[in-house]
């Protein structure tokens, strides 16, 4: 779809200057500085992209509903209503997962190398981890990864790039168990990645997939690796870690913005838990120094993850630890943001340049084939 900018101006500042999503009506200034009068733009935005789908168009926080401490949002769910991811509900004053011990979840194998957003430093793209983590010094050609593609999400980005995962629920074929999942890994699966959606509401099934598929694969290579928002809480997240670490696998977390206003207006959710957690994984990368454990990535989305919101981001992983792997990828108009138009060349590598200033000394650029 063209973007036509005459046509979107920003409804607060009334300036034309910041590419505007007609889904949001506000420019990302407006979005920094002006918290309270973009608030009611950036809540009907969501009340939208979640109508459709019948779900919550915010956390609940109901005082006389059961608390979800799954993740942030920490719904305070009523009777008879639905969490924020759609996963659990109170029934008569009781919360129940809706498909109990299994999950709303999907998996294929995926070639390897592939697509992935670590795919430069991975063991099982590149030539780190041999010969502990990886079956060669190099690319795992003859190898493959379960990918695993989850139903749910604890947020709501208005430009999701598999926004299709909210019509996984409809069909029974998607939900399966724990074993299910691990009776797939073959003598040629390498790694497992869980992804979506996000793996955060449903990590407690993922993490007993992953023990039993390792348990079923001793003494071999077999990694177990995340793909997710980091909104999950600390206990899940540790045993996340603990798995990744024991079996070479890595931990990539999207880190959407830095300012937590820019964050709950293209998510609805806040970034908090997010920057908190990304800080606790890297507590750990000095346990394993041979292959990465942790790495980040950033959708630059045109008009709202700007120069500005790189710089921020970068600083603080270079703040933290400067080695850490960070990937910038080329944003496809899609879902709510479907009249942005796709990531410019030009932006990026600036973006790139910007975040190796600040300290970060192994950064990329993925989806170059998106760029325009």
């Amino acid at each position: 779809m063209k973007y036509y900018k005459s046509e979107r101006i920003c409804k607060i500042c009334k300036s034309s200057d910041n590419l505007v999503s007609e889904t949001l009506s506000v420019c990302v200034n407006c979005i920094r500085k002006e918290p309270k009068k973009t608030e009611k733009y950036i809540i009907e935005a969501h009340k939208k992209s979640r109508s459709e789908f019948d779900l919550p168009p915010y956390p609940p926080r109901a005082k006389d509903g059961i608390k979800c401490k799954i993740c942030v949002n920490e719904c305070q769910i009523p009777v008879g209503k639905k969490g924020f991811c759609g996963l659990r509900k109170n029934e008569n004053g009781k919360l129940i997962n809706l498909v109990g011990k299994s999950a709303i979840v999907n998996w294929y194998y995926d070639n390897l190398p592939t697509n992935c957003v670590a795919d430069w430093v991975c063991p099982g793209c590149s030539d780190s981890g041999y010969p502990k983590y990886s079956f060669s010094k190099g690319p795992e050609y003859g190898y493959k990864n379960l990918a695993v593609f989850f139903g749910a999400c604890s947020f709501d980005c208005l430009f999701c790039q598999n926004w299709h995962f909210r019509y996984m629920a409809e069909k029974p074929i998607n939900i399966r168990t724990a074993k299910q999942l691990a009776d797939m890994v073959d003598i040629r699966t390498s790694c497992i990645c869980y992804f979506g959606g996000d793996p955060t509401p449903q990590m407690a099934y993922a993490i007993r997939a992953s023990k039993l598929a390792l348990e079923k694969n001793k003494n071999r290579i077999l990694r177990i690796c995340w793909e997710t928002n980091g909104s999950m809480r600390k206990s899940l997240l540790k045993k996340a870690i603990e798995l990744s670490l024991e079996s070479g696998g890595c931990i990539k977390f999207d880190l959407k913005t830095f300012n937590e206003n820019l964050n709950k207006a293209l998510t609805g959710v806040t970034n908090k838990r997010t920057l908190e957690n990304f800080e606790y994984v890297a507590s750990f990368i000095k346990e394993r120094p041979d292959s990465p454990l942790l790495i980040a990535s950033t959708l630059l989305i045109p008009g709202y993850i700007d120069e500005k919101e790189v710089n921020n981001i970068a600083g603080f992983i270079a703040k933290i630890n400067p080695e850490i792997p960070y990937a910038l990828l080329g944003f496809y108009p899609h879902f709510y943001m479907h009249d942005l138009p796709l990531t410019k060349r030009e932006h990026a590598f600036k973006c790139k340049e910007i975040a190796e200033k600040a300290g970060l000394k192994n950064v990329k650029i993925g989806n170059l084939h998106l760029l325009s």
